[in-house]
């Protein structure tokens, strides 16, 4: 007889480890118990050789949720008595809490089998267990106990206290374990506040009479309506003051989804998996059986659909054969709504609301992905994936709280062994972004005992999170505040992701704008070794932070590089068209004598300057229209890098010779990009790091790759880490580690 001790971090709490380790231990006639604790997961076990050979290597069939990040086995003394048992979370006497909070998962198949055919659970909106169901929405604290969570308010009816106390059932623990008997409630309210039954009919036939919706999701409220009514579209349109920004929308089955978009078998299964985000698919043109509204994304042939993720909207789906509108009920720029007091005051055109109970602690919203060369691509880190863990190689002895940068803000922490990245919370650029991105933090240091020795934050002054570090340094004189700038950052997201040690790489990092060492406004830079060797000749931002919105001041500057007045004005080109004369001599002497013109070698910002010269978009309703809107424009997505413009590199400045008036040019310019990523990767002899909001852009991202693969070229870039600016708080946390000695001491 031999007795091990096993101390186990990672997901393991609220996910069905302790049931699927007690039923590994009856099965094997094995003796001990098993515990949760403030870091993980204790178990004791005891029993013949070959009996505990045997539940070692069953580790490796996890239950379906669960992941270990680190797992320590040590032989003890055997005691030779006792059955196996699950005892009660120890945290009485912990100093510290590391265990993971787990995210909020798609309803499973057998919770949807119970939905249509088990009595207690028949229709019922909240039904979940152990694998899946609501975790970090209604968490308050750790360890992930019911008495810790917005559950804690209903009290288990008899029949759903056996279920939780039985540990050989799926809804052992499952602590947000609920009936039509015990749990929370559902109600409809329409415009006129009155409550009525037979629900899922009645919010179907309100749906289909063109009214517009607040339903209560697990992270927040989503507005719905038809998907393929013009009319209601046009209207929400018009009241959420969203001109042309796309909808998501909800299709009830996969075989709905596949009348509107091409579907890829990778698509398919993240459409389908636990995690159900939104994926971003090409739209059909051709034989669509289903036709949605031209509204829903106007002049992109890119769609996001999400299949149902929660028994209410499988029930809902019974009655709807045309799929919804589902996208985050807000006001521009804020965070998702939680409450039914907020849809009434902030969404007044709201005709009816769908309401529940139970609390929302802890707002999360859609995750969005995309499929790029047969791999997943996350591009906002939400429900299903966040609060996301990285394993660190070693263990720091500081803490570190990571705030990121100011547009689709995250924060993270690290201590001990680990990263904790947060879900995306919002653009902090008015008061509830900021109060959200504040609670946050909060949310966070609660969650973990967290009191940071460490902070990061941008280098530049002026975003709201660079200004919420210095005001946790004014509350704590002892806080250190370490500034990183933007771009760097970037990069290290890329090598935090990768467990990247070396700094032999060549870097591209183009996105929008970001403060610059040199006090320019940075977007197109090339780092190698980590030092900013190449950057894109800069541009001057006419009008500033207007130009960021109207591409055609940026297009202007870019002719105004190259011609007189004079000369710019005899051009028959879009972005000259799109000004007056008067307008134009007015910008030439902004551009002329530097009033208001910063420089900027944002690559984002040439995308503006190019859709502008196209002719295809003047001003953007929504951040990076004009990089979608040229996207569209590539025939079969298809780049061929021998189309490259002209371009020179003198003292590292890249300089591209554009053909104004090409037919092809937001291709060539596409062209252009690749080959100097190719051709300044083969002449450093080094692997690439590709990084920052641009390369979201999928057909840019997939030439760049196939070249690589061509030429051979090892090539790194964001996939389960955002590569846009969500990503920019595990970056800062990656640079502050790689740099800073006394992290370790």
């Amino acid at each position: 007889m031999k007795r091990y001790s096993y101390t186990i971090k990672g997901q393991v709490q609220g996910v069905g480890f302790r049931p699927f380790v007690y039923q590994l231990a009856i099965k094997y006639n094995l003796i001990g118990f098993v515990k949760n604790n403030s870091i993980g997961v204790n178990i004791e076990i005891e029993g013949k050789s070959e009996n505990l050979d045997k539940f070692h290597k069953s580790f490796q069939n996890l239950p379906p949720l669960a992941k270990i990040s680190f797992c320590k086995k040590k032989e003890i003394k055997p005691l030779y008595k006792g059955q196996f048992e699950i005892i009660q979370s120890d945290t009485k006497f912990s100093t510290s809490k590391t265990v993971s909070v787990p995210p909020d998962i798609a309803i499973c198949k057998k919770c949807k089998l119970d939905i249509k055919n088990q009595v207690k659970y028949k229709d019922y909106f909240a039904t979940n267990c152990t694998n899946c169901g609501p975790r970090y929405s209604i968490i308050q604290t750790v360890p992930y106990d019911r008495v810790n969570t917005s559950m804690n308010k209903f009290i288990m009816c008899d029949s759903c206290k056996k279920e939780y106390k039985d540990p050989l059932n799926r809804r052992y623990h499952a602590q947000p374990i609920a009936c039509k008997e015990c749990g929370p409630k559902l109600e409809l309210i329409d415009n006129e506040k009155w409550k009525i039954d037979n629900l899922y009919e009645n919010i179907s036939s309100l749906i289909k009479d063109g009214k517009i919706g607040a339903i209560k999701g697990i992270g927040g409220f989503h507005i719905v309506c038809d998907a393929t009514n013009n009319e209601v579209v046009k209207r929400l349109r018009k009241e959420k003051n969203r001109p042309t920004k796309p909808f998501a929308i909800m299709c009830g089955s996969l075989d709905m989804v596949k009348t509107i978009a091409k579907v890829s078998q990778k698509e398919q299964d993240i459409l389908q998996s636990k995690e159900a985000p939104i994926v971003l698919l090409k739209l059909r043109i051709d034989n669509v059986e289903l036709k949605i509204s031209n509204l829903i994304n106007p002049l992109i042939d890119r769609i996001g659909i999400v299949l149902p993720y929660t028994a209410f909207y499988y029930l809902l789906f019974e009655y709807l054969d045309f799929p919804i509108i589902a996208t985050s009920a807000n006001i521009s720029g804020e965070p998702i709504i939680t409450s039914k007091q907020e849809i009434e005051s902030k969404l007044p055109f709201i005709d009816f609301i769908v309401d529940y109970d139970r609390d929302i602690i802890n707002s999360v919203d859609d995750s969005v992905v995309q499929v790029v060369d047969d791999d997943m691509q996350l591009l906002r880190l939400s429900r299903g994936y966040a609060p996301k863990e990285l394993q660190l190689p070693f263990k720091i002895e500081k803490k570190i709280l990571a705030l990121g940068a100011n547009q689709k803000s995250t924060i993270s922490l690290a201590f001990d062994d680990k990263i904790i990245l947060s879900p995306y919370i919002a653009d902090l650029d008015g008061i509830e972004s900021i109060k959200a991105f504040e609670n946050t933090i909060e949310t966070f240091r609660r969650f973990y005992d967290f009191e940071p020795d460490i902070i990061i934050c941008d280098k530049h002054s002026g975003y709201e999170s660079s200004k919420i570090a210095k005001q946790l340094k004014i509350k704590n004189e002892n806080l250190r505040i370490i500034e990183v700038q933007h771009h760097l950052v970037h990069l290290y997201s890329v090598k935090s992701e990768y467990n990247l040690q070396k700094k032999n790489y060549i870097s591209f990092i183009f996105d929008g704008t970001g403060l610059g060492k040199d006090g320019t406004l940075w977007g197109g830079e090339i780092f190698v070794n980590e030092s900013r060797k190449y950057h894109f000749k800069p541009i001057k931002l006419l009008g500033g932070e207007k130009a960021i919105k109207e591409c055609k001041r940026v297009g202007l500057s870019l002719l105004f590089n190259r011609y007189s007045l004079e000369e710019a004005l005899s051009l028959e080109l879009p972005t000259i068209k799109a000004f007056t004369d008067v307008e134009i001599k007015l910008l030439y002497n902004m551009w002329q004598k530097n009033l208001n013109s910063p420089k900027s070698s944002s690559v984002g910002r040439v995308f503006d300057a190019i859709a502008s010269l196209s002719g295809i978009c003047q001003i953007q309703s929504y951040e990076g229209e004009a990089g979608l809107l040229s996207e569209c424009k590539i025939k079969n997505e298809e780049v061929r890098i021998e189309n490259s413009f002209y371009y020179t590199i003198v003292d590292g400045i890249i300089d591209i010779e554009f053909n104004f008036f090409d037919q092809d040019l937001i291709g060539r310019f596409y062209a252009t990009l690749v080959s100097i990523i190719i051709n300044l990767s083969q002449k450093e002899n080094l692997p690439i790091i590709l990084s920052g909001g641009v390369f979201q852009n999928k057909t840019l991202l997939k030439t760049i790759i196939k070249e690589c693969k061509k030429q051979n070229i090892k090539y790194y870039y964001n996939k389960t880490i955002p590569i846009n600016d969500s990503g920019i708080s595990v970056g800062q946390i990656w640079y502050a580690i790689k740099n800073s000695k006394d992290i370790f001491n």
